[in-house]
């Protein structure tokens, strides 16, 4: 849950930020941006904000933000019915990104939310400066954290299905409630 101020001034920053990695967004654009705190009540530190530019039957594009080092907590995207998941390619486009996936442990910039050790499972470090891009076949288990400077980046994708996304962490929420 959280609470209207707080969904508003968020979405006012991240537009912000949008707009300061030279993304052209317009103020109707701006005000869809949907602040996802999975529930997990700590907004600033695990969630992400997300403006959908476009999501057909088969592709999707989004930006995402992320504010100084939070996290958008560890899942995949399984399959539904006959496909096999949504596919993603995330290119960082400002800030630092740490992105964790499956290998060799490798971990040194980034940390664990306190607390949350069981829920952030892969922990082969990824880093992604603006211009690189990482790409994610279906049921890849992954989570990302923001540098200090916070977080910019696309998310392009086959067929998105949110709903059906899987979460380390069984306390996660898909659905954000806007506490007034």
């Amino acid at each position: 849950m959280i609470k209207r101020e707080d969904f508003e001034r968020i979405k006012k920053i991240s537009a912000k930020m949008i707009r300061e990695a030279q993304i052209l967004i317009t103020d109707q654009e701006a005000d869809a941006i949907d602040v996802a705190d999975f529930g997990l009540n700590d907004i600033e530190k695990e969630g992400v904000q997300i403006l959908t530019h476009f999501s057909t039957k088969r592709i999707s594009a989004k930006v995402l933000v992320l504010l100084p080092n939070q996290t958008e907590p560890e899942h995949w995207h399984p399959p539904v019915d006959d496909d096999a998941g949504k596919e993603e390619i995330i290119r960082a486009i400002a800030g630092n990104l740490r992105f964790y996936i499956p290998g060799t442990p490798n971990m040194k910039e980034g940390f664990i939310p306190e607390g949350k050790e069981d829920y952030y499972t892969m922990r082969h470090e990824r880093i992604l400066k603006p211009g690189d891009q990482l790409h994610l076949p279906p049921g890849t288990k992954h989570w990302f954290q923001a540098g200090p400077e916070g977080a910019v980046l696309y998310s392009f994708s086959t067929c998105v299905r949110d709903g059906f996304d899987r979460f380390t962490d069984p306390n996660v929420v898909r659905a954000t409630i806007i506490e007034d």
